[in-house]
């Protein structure tokens, strides 16, 4: 494996595997943000956002053809005290978190009818989690979350997309100051299923945000997780793992804007890969700022390559316009399952199906532990042996 540190370039290994890199955070954008879809071009995949995106497989989720024909089921258990409402698009609290930054994102928050917004209130610390269902029943559909946290409020919400659909959605984060959010977003999509979304986190004074993005399922999942500050001292941590399998498009696309003092930033994503025309794509943006002083970041992806046939794109950027700053670097490793490991266990008397298990689970081990929901853990940890266990048979 080979990495790349506080150098805007990705680094290529062993594998079918493409990386490449820009100098600035701007070349990705072909449009400014805007909530209006046509402010954005209809892309053709030869601009910087859509170029490792199979255009093909959207279902015309990017040039307006593709037009809603139903809504995904959306179910909520919330613990007492929490409050959950079904809100028309004209509902003032709706847009705060992020614009939407390309025409997807913008079509989506253009073309929903009723949004979600769950609320806790300030001081409000809560034991259990806040779970969110989104089930899919065919066809296309557009949709919008909003999670918001008062000031000094405390939650952990786990957000599951499962069944078959063409969906495509904004999900915003508000923390309030000195708030504290976890949130478990898992992709586990029938093999037809499309969805693309738009993540957007605005992270008040003092307030601490945890994003955990587990994608498996699906023939296209594109997910763009955004984190900006409202205030000093706040810190996001935005971590993920993905399985990506025969004939399968994964695509992170992560933006970390650094736009107030004094705050933190860590990325972790980690992604394995088996099967012919398995594909994963990662892109990792970091913006600082110049008023961003103080700022701390760091951003990690590596890659699995469990057999021949499978592609990874993975690019991580830093731009940086202050330097009076505490730290920012990046990697960037892709490489393939080491026989040295196996024949390790094996040695030992470990059967080589089991073998192979136990390197995968190791892999993904320290990010799992980032949810910190025993149950939802251990469905991850079953789900990936699932893999394992598919792709030996």
């Amino acid at each position: 494996m080979a990495d790349a540190q506080k150098i805007p370039a990705g680094s290529t290994a062993a594998g079918t595997i493409a990386v490449a890199a820009e100098s600035t955070v701007a070349t990705r954008m072909s449009a400014p943000p805007s909530f209006d879809v046509a402010d954005f071009p209809v892309p053709h995949g030869r601009e910087e956002e859509w170029r490792f995106t199979p255009l093909e497989r959207i279902r015309g989720l990017h040039d307006g053809s593709a037009a809603a024909t139903g809504e995904p089921k959306v179910a909520i258990a919330a613990p007492d005290g929490v409050t959950v409402e079904t809100v028309g698009r004209d509902d003032a609290r709706l847009g705060r978190a992020g614009t939407p930054v390309d025409r997807i994102a913008a079509q989506a928050y253009s073309a929903f009818e009723k949004a979600t917004v769950v609320t806790v209130p300030k001081d409000t610390q809560l034991a259990e989690p806040i779970r969110v269902s989104v089930h899919g029943e065919g066809g296309v559909s557009y949709g919008h979350q909003l999670i918001e946290l008062g000031a000094f409020a405390e939650a952990v919400v786990v957000i599951d997309h499962t069944g078959d659909a063409v969906l495509a959605e904004n999900t915003e984060y508000v923390l309030g100051d000195g708030a504290k959010l976890t949130v478990v977003s898992v992709q586990d999509w029938a093999d037809g299923a499309v969805h693309v979304a738009q993540q957007s986190a605005l992270i008040g004074r003092d307030a601490s945000f945890k994003s955990v993005v587990v994608t498996f399922g699906g023939d296209l999942v594109r997910l763009h997780p955004r984190a900006h500050y409202a205030g000093p001292g706040a810190e996001a941590e935005l971590y993920g793992l993905y399985f990506t399998d025969a004939g399968q498009h994964q695509e992170h696309r992560l933006f970390v804007d650094h736009d107030a003092p004094h705050c933190r930033s860590n990325v972790a994503y980690k992604g394995a890969l088996q099967g012919d025309d398995a594909h994963a794509v990662w892109i990792g943006d970091v913006l600082i700022r110049k008023r961003a002083e103080g700022t701390d970041t760091y951003e990690l992806n590596r890659n699995l390559v469990l057999t021949d046939g499978a592609r990874v794109d993975s690019v991580p950027n830093l731009e940086i316009e202050t330097g009076e700053i505490i730290g920012a670097g990046h990697a960037s490793a892709t490489g393939r399952f080491e026989d040295e490991q196996l024949f390790y266990l094996m040695a030992r008397g470990i059967p080589a199906d089991e073998a192979r298990r136990l390197v995968v689970r190791g892999f993904f081990a320290e990010l799992v532990q980032q949810i910190g929901i025993k149950d939802v853990e251990e469905r991850l940890i079953e789900k990936i042996e699932a893999e394992l266990e598919a792709s030996v048979a």
